[in-house]
């Protein structure tokens, strides 16, 4: 026990024991425990260092990145949903309860951040460190597919945006090619009919794809501006707004439960906080950018920190007026709140300004989701767990060039044949077991590696703060429905087939380790 231990330290392999029997049976089993064995191994601290992206994020980078990628994700798509189908008038509460829980996180986060500043992939790099690779294969591959179902959620949302935008200066789409395949819709002589694709949903997200071959310096400076845009946003909603603040809209303001679990009721306002955490993703899409950050010991606390204080603030204010104008139960189905409660303004001019902020102010979420994902799937490309194809860059721009166009494509497919709701849970639940994962890594490497340099480290010791954070997003796990459940296996299923056939045998770990047991003593 005591070898397997020292071994796992060390980033290698425990001792495997040897079967001598020529049956099936036998070598079926000793398949089962190499397989088992190779999991638990784990990547030095010292390896997980990515180099050959260019350094040139700083801070306030690192903020607005963060910042952009949760307003586009959650205020301007989720919110409505979240209201209308789980939480009522008590959303602003289940934004409250998700980012006390993301706070737990994303202390977590800032102290692995900081043990690992030139790591890319974020909580796939700290599983890897701290527990082992078939782990962290598992939560690398949550967070990609997570995140191109949640880009593909914003894509649908930014669709929803561009109808109503256009719809007021009669220049409306087919309705068939601006919803998700097989959507009943209505057509303009009031036929029945259903949609094809959501055709504007998919270009927006090839759109990004192009902006980001452009590298990541020049298309930060054009999501900083974004970012800008969407607080401007912010400002005329509250100010537009206020004062048309129903208080009956209030009342009750945790409705009944409906007689199922998580339509309303207390269940209601958790599950609908475990939705919106798909809000919240932007600390760890800082997180993935470490390896292009200036002095990320320092850097990276604040970009994690920053993103998530402001964030909380900016979305219990916002989802209160939200709800206080528009009432919950018109908001179950509705892409685009925002834009409902800016006609309810009865101010035009305000209203489509809104409306165009927030188109062009989406591609800054979209550019977020984009951005860490192509950087995890290239880190999970160069430990050699996907094909080295995704490791290639631009010349001029260092940009994954193939990891980018792939996860553009797929995108593009999903925002065009998915509703917004299916896609946000699959995100959340995805993202909830990548967090989950970030707060045992951070125990785990506390008592693995107790002398390891922190610059930053979390109050509380080992258990406390991690313990709480691992909690909360179990229960919010939990609260998910059975729909979800069910995607979640398939995609699990899926990364468990790559990582058996493929990721195992071709970790850099294992021919490390089959180099060394082939070399003589």
């Amino acid at each position: 026990m005591a070898e397997a231990n020292q071994a796992r330290r060390a980033g290698g392999q425990a001792p495997m024991p040897h079967f001598t029997g020529k049956g099936a049976g036998a070598r079926a089993l000793e398949k089962v425990i190499i397989t088992m064995r190779d999991m638990w191994r784990t990547k030095p601290i010292a390896a997980t260092e990515t180099g050959s992206l260019a350094r040139v994020l700083g801070a306030h980078h690192l903020i607005c990145l963060g910042v952009g990628t949760s307003l586009g994700a959650g205020l301007f798509a989720i919110t409505g949903v979240a209201a209308g189908q789980n939480a009522g008038p008590a959303i602003s509460l289940a934004f409250i309860l998700a980012a006390l829980a993301c706070a737990l996180v994303g202390l977590c986060y800032a102290e692995l951040s900081a043990m690992f500043p030139n790591a890319a992939g974020s909580a796939y790099s700290y599983a890897y460190s701290g527990i082992g690779e078939g782990v962290a294969w598992f939560i690398g591959w949550c967070l990609v597919t997570g995140y191109t179902v949640g880009m593909a959620a914003i894509a649908s949302s930014w669709s929803g945006y561009l109808a109503s935008f256009i719809g007021r200066w009669g220049l409306g789409l087919d309705p068939r090619f601006l919803a998700a395949t097989g959507t009943p819709v209505t057509m303009p002589d009031g036929a029945a009919a259903h949609a094809f694709l959501n055709m504007p949903a998919a270009l927006i997200v090839l759109a990004v794809t192009v902006l980001l071959f452009s590298g990541t310096k020049e298309s930060s400076r054009v999501n900083a501006i974004l970012v800008a845009l969407k607080v401007g946003v912010i400002i005329a909603f509250v100010l537009a707004c206020v004062p048309l603040i129903n208080t009956a809209n209030y009342h009750p303001y945790i409705p009944a439960n409906a007689g199922q679990f998580g339509h309303f009721g207390w269940s209601g306002v958790f599950r609908g906080a475990a939705l919106v955490f798909f809000a919240y993703i932007g600390f760890d899409i800082v997180a993935s950018a470490a390896c292009e950050t200036r002095n990320p010991r320092r850097n990276m606390p604040i970009g994690i920190l920053g993103s998530l204080g402001v964030c909380a603030v900016v979305f219990s204010l916002f989802s209160a007026i939200l709800v206080g104008v528009i009432n919950y139960k018109s908001l179950a189905l509705d892409a685009s709140p925002v834009a409902t409660a800016m006609n309810a303004t009865h101010m035009p001019w305000l209203a489509e300004t809104v409306k165009a902020v927030i188109l062009v102010g989406f591609l800054a979420g979209l550019y977020g989701l984009l951005f860490s994902q192509s950087r995890t799937l290239f880190t999970l490309a160069e430990d050699g767990l996907l094909p080295s194809a995704f490791t290639r860059l631009t010349k001029n721009t260092k940009s994954p060039w193939v990891a980018l166009a792939t996860l553009g494509g797929f995108g593009a497919v999903l925002a065009g044949g998915f509703s917004l709701d299916a896609l946000g849970s699959l995100t959340s639940i995805s993202v909830l077991c990548a967090f989950s994962i970030v707060c045992l890594c951070l125990t785990l490497l506390r008592l693995r590696n107790p002398d390891a340099e922190r610059p930053f480290k979390v109050p509380g010791g080992a258990y406390l703060v991690p313990g709480l954070g691992l909690a909360a997003c179990l229960l919010s796990i939990a609260s998910m429905g059975l729909r979800t459940w069910c995607a979640l296996g398939v995609v699990l299923a899926l990364g468990a087939a790559i990582y058996g056939f493929y990721g195992r045998s071709h970790s850099k770990l294992a021919q490390q380790a089959a180099e060394g047991a082939t070399q003589p003593d």
